[in-house]
């Protein structure tokens, strides 16, 4: 009997490349809803498909859905972060887990640079008073980024992409990352309170996960130099909403650039009427070439692991492996 996929939930608008190296591989690929379901949702898509391999975007891969499927063997996240897959739950029962860690390192670093410029060149704040009928030049409060210290929070693969473009704009940066100290790729690295002390720019580039959930908040906030800027291009819950638009309405921060949302894709109105507030709809990650890479990688995981090979980018070493 031919081995099942699963396909959760997709942000793209087919699932052409996800089908080709399946099916390609001899391999059966189901499909789940387009946008992410509930967790009672793919728990029943398991029960009554009984995969052997998950690949999943957003969608939430519950113990229970794991649990439920005998033939499973693999769940393959469509991304970076793993806060919406049981991983302990899939180690336990012997499934490998694993994602593409690295596939839109450029993308990401982009967008964070990106937030950074928009606001120092005030990019959409004239844009806006532009199409509001304003032509104002002498309004202009610019600042010049070279003569900035900028704090990267969290240097992994793109913490260290984000430091190598924001050098050649001749910034001052500085990184927090536990366990580094002293110098790592040209970058001092401090600790966090230091980092927010000094940064007129903080970008966060950390995963989620219980340690880092709200690790900025009202009071690191406060420590940051008054009218800076906060950047958030990783999870939603590393950054408290609450707090950065607080801190927006009292002007202590000037602007935020956050392209995630613990509320996601609720938007609350007290953060859309802050002037300061630059949002994207979670789409740091994402280009024409980085979305192909990622669905091609992704697939061609849960193929390697169904043909008997082991995961080339494995999260856990399930029980039943070690």
């Amino acid at each position: 009997m031919t081995a099942t996929v699963l396909l959760t939930d997709y942000a793209w608008p087919d699932d052409s490349i996800e089908r080709s190296v399946v099916e390609g591989a001899g391999f059966s690929l189901v499909s789940g809803p387009p946008a992410p379901a509930e967790s009672n949702v793919i728990e029943a898509l398991v029960a009554k498909h009984q995969p052997a391999g998950i690949l999943t975007c957003w969608a939430t891969v519950s113990a229970e859905a794991i649990a439920t499927s005998q033939n499973l063997r693999i769940v393959a996240r469509l991304g970076v972060g793993l806060d919406n897959i049981a991983v302990n739950a899939a180690t336990e029962k012997g499934i490998w887990v694993t994602n593409v860690p690295d596939y839109c390192v450029d993308e990401v670093s982009d967008h964070a640079v990106g937030f950074a410029l928009a606001w120092t060149r005030g990019l959409l704040h004239f844009d806006r008073d532009v199409r509001a009928g304003r032509w104002d030049p002498a309004s202009a409060k610019l600042r010049r980024i070279a003569n900035m210290t900028v704090g990267i929070i969290g240097f992994g693969r793109i913490g260290r992409a984000t430091a190598k473009k924001l050098a050649a704009f001749g910034c001052s940066l500085l990184a927090h990352d536990p366990g580094l100290q002293g110098q790592a790729d040209g970058v001092t690295c401090v600790e966090l309170d230091e980092l927010l002390a000094r940064s007129e720019i903080v970008i966060v580039h950390a995963p989620l996960l219980p340690s880092t959930h709200h690790l900025i908040n009202s009071e690191r906030l406060a420590k940051m130099p008054q009218g800076g800027l906060i950047i958030n291009v990783s999870r939603g819950g590393v950054v408290d909403t609450d707090a950065v638009t607080a801190a927006l309405l009292s002007g202590h921060l000037s602007a935020a650039g956050l392209d995630v949302l613990e509320s996601e894709p609720d938007v609350p109105a007290s953060l859309l009427a802050q002037p300061g507030a630059m949002l994207t709809p979670h789409v740091a990650f994402s280009s024409d070439a980085s979305l192909a890479e990622l669905r091609r990688r992704a697939a061609e995981e849960v193929v390697r692991v169904l043909k008997g090979e082991p995961p080339r980018e494995p999260r856990n070493r399930p029980i039943a492996n070690n």
